[in-house]
């Protein structure tokens, strides 16, 4: 039996905002069918909230590409600061499997440290979903987490989106489509 290849995926990013602003952060999803740059999901999300998996279910559902979406991909676990995205609800809810991918394996213990001793809103449960997620795995050139793909899989997509260097086009795409919305133009590595 073979394992399912995933062919359209959206991928999502958070905009840069100032550290110490309060209220909302944009959100940016880039759909692709294959390496065809095929649409753009945008929202908000509340910094340091813990609404950004139900922003994500809600973008995906309202949109045209529903049907289609076979796979999600973030850009880290959290958005928007601290805003943990709980990956098990998006695949509960969607019935998708979802893909983290870091450019680097983040310092955990700061993240532990960050989440359960300083006063983030929901820190405990927060850094529990982290914990559930288990460590991030190398894969090529990027870390990753993954919820309802195996390793296999999630190497394939990796090595299929990875075209303009070591991040995904769907990632890449919507990191540089969240910076224009903050700046007015896109900036920083992508």
């Amino acid at each position: 039996m073979t394992e399912k290849r995933f062919s359209n995926v959206v991928g999502f990013d958070d905009a840069p905002f100032e550290k110490k602003s309060r209220g909302d952060v944009n959100i940016v999803g880039t759909v692709y069918a294959g390496l065809r740059f095929d649409g753009v999901l945008i929202g908000t999300i509340e910094k340091d909230g813990f609404d950004a998996a139900t922003r994500i279910i809600e973008l995906i559902m309202a949109s045209r590409f529903l049907e289609h979406i076979q796979l999600i991909m973030l850009q880290g676990i959290a958005f928007g600061g601290f805003n943990v995205i709980d990956v098990f609800e998006i695949y509960k809810q969607l019935k998708m499997p979802v893909l983290i991918v870091a450019r680097k394996d983040p310092d955990m213990a700061s993240i532990s440290d960050a989440l359960n001793t300083h006063d983030i809103p929901h820190g405990k449960a927060k850094w529990d979903l982290i914990k559930r997620l288990g460590p991030m795995e190398p894969v090529k050139n990027v870390f990753i987490q993954r919820q309802g793909l195996s390793i296999e899989q999630a190497t394939h997509v990796i090595e299929r989106f990875a075209i303009h260097g070591n991040l995904p086009e769907p990632l890449r795409t919507a990191h540089l489509i969240a910076g224009a919305l903050s700046f007015g133009h896109s900036r920083g590595r992508a």
